[in-house]
């Protein structure tokens, strides 16, 4: 398994590319740059508007990246990648430059989850949830369950930790790979992600990507990383 444990003799193994709903994961020193919105501001309409998805990338996502640059420039944190910055930064508590990258990170994942379009569960996929969480639809549940008790801002993640799926709720920039866990889902409940969409029904968003916008075959293949 692909975690905070074996990252650093993993690099670039992770996940699979973006156009597989994957975030590609490549070993870059800074500046750090932005992957490309792997499809059309659009695409993800209606249960996530153009406007909010280009707000989100192009303002939020963006500066994330700018500021993480600007922080690690002349710095040690600017000869690694990204998720070599998001493990150091957090164990050296070196909050600006771990919130930035694990923003930056947690984003990347965010978005090229969704790309594919949704999908049905793989068997892998139906099998792990059905030996953790009694089935997809109760997984789906403890997600919005948890997502929604993510107090102010943050994010809810379904994770592989050693062979066994769990739902955690991260506050602010909380990043899987900083807690040793192999992320499979995750969901951004800030409130710059849904606001403009759903106003104040968090619960009713989380559910609604859950069902209409994660490409579900592509996160099997990520258990066993």
């Amino acid at each position: 398994m692909l975690n905070r444990r074996t990252l650093f003799a993993a690099t670039g193994t992770m996940l699979a590319a973006a156009t597989l709903g994957r975030p590609h994961i490549a070993r870059a020193a800074a500046p750090f740059a932005q992957p490309a919105l792997p499809y059309a501001e659009d695409a993800l309409a209606p249960t996530i508007s153009a406007r909010t998805v280009g707000l989100h990338f192009h303002k939020h996502h963006k500066g994330y990246f700018d500021k993480l640059n600007r922080l690690a420039a002349g710095t040690p944190y600017a000869e690694l990648s990204l998720e070599e910055v998001v493990v150091r930064a957090k164990d050296e508590s070196e909050a600006a430059i771990f919130n930035n990258a694990g923003q930056a990170w947690n984003h990347n994942f965010y978005w090229a989850q969704f790309a594919g379009g949704a999908s049905a569960p793989s068997k892998a996929m139906l099998e792990a949830a059905d030996r953790d969480f009694g089935g997809i639809e109760p997984l789906k549940a403890r997600m919005v369950e948890i997502g929604d008790g993510v107090f102010g801002t943050g994010w809810v993640w379904l994770v592989e930790d050693d062979g066994k799926l769990d739902v955690i709720g991260l506050a602010d920039a909380g990043n899987p790979i900083a807690e040793g866990v192999t992320p499979v889902v995750g969901i951004d409940v800030w409130e710059h992600a849904y606001y403009l969409d759903w106003e104040n029904r968090r619960t009713a968003h989380i559910k609604a990507l859950l069902d209409e916008r994660v490409n579900w075959a592509a996160a099997g293949e990520r258990l066993g990383a």
